[in-house]
């Protein structure tokens, strides 16, 4: 039985040693997961060396034995799980901690093992330990999550941080740019999120206290973005997005009052982020109202410093220190451009208050500046409507869990479902704006009622039932919430699996509209609704199936779900809505598809559905459908699967096509899945190039979204150094 626990152990790190060569262990966020590598394999020849031996076990080795095969099983299930966007801080903080335990554990088995062999007369494995016991003293202690947790404490007494450990947690983990310190802000706010709906309080506090820190963070790249100049003029502090730190070109108020860049604080709704970053005060509405007041007080200073405003978009030159001189921006390496930048701040205090004088003189100028708040409330809510802008280009379109919205710019059927007004009051009309739980009896009774007309025997009742909550969930959250904790989701569950086609129809837009809430999701998810929609996407009308789809998609925005819907059936029938149904069904099949495909293990599993010959196909334009595809496509072409079933589905040419003449985010993704096939495959190399991607790929790389320059200049790239390599053979 010890010896089992012993082979268990060694198992387990081999399984793990596995998953962590198949992974990229050079995101300083996983070092400790790298490092922890290192530590299973000193340990494992030393184990090996046991199992194999007549040693005597004792009861403290196989204590420690089994200690460390919980941890390794631990650190791989996170591994597994891990978000592809997660906080870096938070990965950090969680990889170190378990490296540094499983250090110390492996460092009690080697002390058990050396105290056994000098009580036992089997030494042969005496050096091996001995050297294992060095070696592990030596591993590197986890110093970045040490400084994080320092600065949390100084955060949490109000102490300012250490400078030089603000400086070191940035460069260690990457966060020294303006666009990682909003990406790492969306990826804790969303782990804030998921906390509070898990009803994990104490660990919602603490991202708190992490997101509180990153706004230091910002803070202090803010201080050093002062020095940024364009033709030799300093850019006014009050002309920069407070989340890009960049010169607004497009500034848009939100419902509290704060001014941001369009499409950084796009970028931050399109997660499902409520709140304002600045303020943290919850948004009334996500509309986005111009600000023309600013815009033009923008538009004025580039005038007077001969600065066009086109020019000032290449926000990768605007968000580099310049020096006082206007000299050329310097490049931001990891090494040590925070560093010297910070330095460049302490040593020019005279740039810094030449800097403040400009900003006070300029803004004396417009002293009758309208503050944004009036602005909100003048526009006033009536007029929200015709406020609304249309979306604009997200900063980067790549394609990760945090760009889903992004990517599919329609709302996925979450509230748009529903033609026809509803006949129940709102929470405004019921008690003038008091909460819908405490307006009356009436209300209440009333979902109650309804809930238990779910349960009845007779159709009409329960089609009558789930059409009014339908209707009811369609427009107020406060009203979804009521329904939900009147018990109405596990009933609704239930009638999925009726044989009338109404009553499932209006059972699934319900569960769909409920679903609209976050807190909603989990409770939905828990009742076993997965099956159940999978038996609607196969049986019912086009409508259910439609919003089944839909509901699978706004679930699957919860991480642990996107593996246990792609585990079941799902998947299948997704993929044959892609292909059979209406144009709306499609849609919402590849929404729900592109987003389970984030998890990379269902990747294969949509390709062996069949998905990509639908999704060539869809790739032409006339099908409404080619930047839906060409994003999944560019998802799937990351796994061999992927790229095979590309190539022999006839999708190079149509890739190639829609690099030349798709849309901005169509061209990005194109070249991306491009960039997968050339890079991977000599041969499908070779045919794109007779497909004649060269030119549109330098159109591309020189007019292109940042991204979508960065791949095509990868693959002309590659296309020269293969030239190359056939050249030298020739001349050989």
């Amino acid at each position: 039985m010890d010896r089992e626990i012993i082979g268990g152990l060694i198992n387990s790190v081999s399984r793990y040693i596995h998953l962590a060569a198949c992974q990229n262990m050079k995101s300083a966020a996983i070092k400790g997961f790298g490092n922890m590598v290192g530590i299973l394999k000193l340990l494992k020849v030393v184990l090996d060396e046991v199992l194999n031996s007549e040693m005597l076990i004792d009861e403290q080795l196989i204590e420690a034995a089994e200690k460390l095969d919980a941890m390794v099983n631990e650190a791989r299930e996170i591994m597994e799980r891990r978000p592809q966007r997660m906080s870096k801080i938070c990965s950090v903080l969680q990889t170190e901690s378990i490296m540094l335990k499983a250090r110390n554990v492996s460092l009690e088995i080697c002390d058990a093992l050396s105290k056994l062999q000098e009580s036992s007369s089997f030494s042969s494995n005496s050096f091996s330990v001995q050297q294992c016991m060095q070696e592990l003293q030596c591993v590197e202690q986890g110093r970045t999550s040490e400084l994080i947790e320092i600065a949390l404490k100084d955060e949490c007494e109000n102490v300012t941080p250490s400078l030089e450990d603000t400086i070191k947690i940035m460069e260690n983990l990457g966060l020294a740019s303006n666009r990682e310190l909003l990406m790492e802000s969306i990826a804790l706010e969303k782990e804030r999120i998921r906390a509070e709906l898990k009803k994990k309080t104490e660990y919602s506090d603490h991202i708190y206290q992490i997101i509180r820190l990153v706004s230091h963070f910002r803070h202090c790249m803010a201080n050093i973005e002062q020095l940024g100049f364009l033709n030799g003029k300093p850019i006014p502090s009050y002309f920069r997005c407070p989340l890009s730190l960049e010169l607004m070109v497009d500034p848009v108020i939100v419902a509290s009052g704060q001014t941001y860049e369009r499409s950084f604080i796009q970028k931050w709704l399109d997660n499902g982020l409520r709140i304002c970053p600045n303020t943290r005060q919850p948004l009334d509405h996500i509309n986005l109202i111009q600000n023309f007041t600013v815009k033009a007080l923008i538009a004025n200073w580039c005038e007077e410093n001969n600065i066009k405003l086109s020019d000032s978009i290449q926000s990768e030159i605007i968000s580099l220190p310049f020096s006082p001189t206007g000299g050329a921006p310097e490049e931001l390496s990891p090494g040590n451009s925070f560093r010297d930048s910070l330095h460049r701040v302490s040593s020019s205090r005279s740039s810094l208050e030449y800097v403040k004088s400009e900003e006070q003189s300029f803004f004396a100028k417009h002293h009758q500046l309208m503050s944004d708040k009036e602005i909100v409330q003048h526009c006033g809510s009536a007029n929200q409507q015709s406020c609304c802008h249309s979306k604009s280009e997200s900063i980067s379109s790549t394609i990760s869990s945090i760009d889903i919205l992004s990517k599919f710019d329609e709302k996925v059927s979450l509230s748009e479902e529903i033609n026809y007004t509803s006949p129940w009051p709102s929470k405004d009309q019921l008690n003038n704006s008091k909460n819908i739980h405490n307006d009356g009896i009436g209300t209440h009774s009333q979902v109650q009622k309804l809930v238990e007309d779910l349960k009845s025997r007779v159709s009409e009742v329960q089609t009558a039932a789930a059409s009014e909550l339908r209707l009811l969930a369609k427009n107020d959250k406060d009203n979804r919430n009521l329904i939900a904790e009147c018990g109405a989701i596990p009933p609704l569950v239930s009638l999925l699996y009726s044989k009338i086609k109404r009553v499932q129809e209006n059972a699934v837009t319900a569960l769909l509209n409920l679903s609209i809430n976050d807190n909603n999701k989990i409770l939905i998810a828990e009742a076993g609704t997965i099956e159940p929609l999978i038996q609607v996407l196969e049986s019912g009308n086009n409508e259910a199936k439609e919003n089944a789809a839909a509901t699978l998609f706004s679930l699957s925005v919860l991480e642990e779900y996107k593996i246990k819907i792609g585990r079941t059936n799902a998947v299948k029938a997704l993929v044959y809505l892609l292909g059979f149904g209406s144009l709306r069904g499609k849609k919402d099949a590849a929404a729900a598809l592109f987003n389970l495909s984030i998890y990379h293990e269902n990747k294969a599993r949509i390709v062996k559905a069949g998905a990509v010959k639908y999704l060539v196909e869809m790739l032409d334009p006339n099908t409404g459908m080619a930047d839906k595809s060409v994003a999944l496509l560019a998802n799937i072409s990351t796994i061999p699967e992927g790229r095979s079933a590309i190539a022999q589905e006839g999708g190079i040419p149509l890739l190639v096509d829609t690099m030349e003449t798709g849309s901005q985010r169509g061209k990005e993704n194109a070249v991306s899945a491009l960039y997968q096939l050339c890079i991977n495959s000599q041969k499908l190399c070779s045919i794109v190039l007779q497909e004649g991607a060269v030119p549109p790929l330098i159109a591309l790389s020189q007019f292109g979204t940042p991204r979508a320059k960065e791949k095509a200049q990868q693959i002309l790239s590659h296309f020269r150094s293969q030239r190359a390599g056939v050249m030298g053979k020739v001349k050989t």
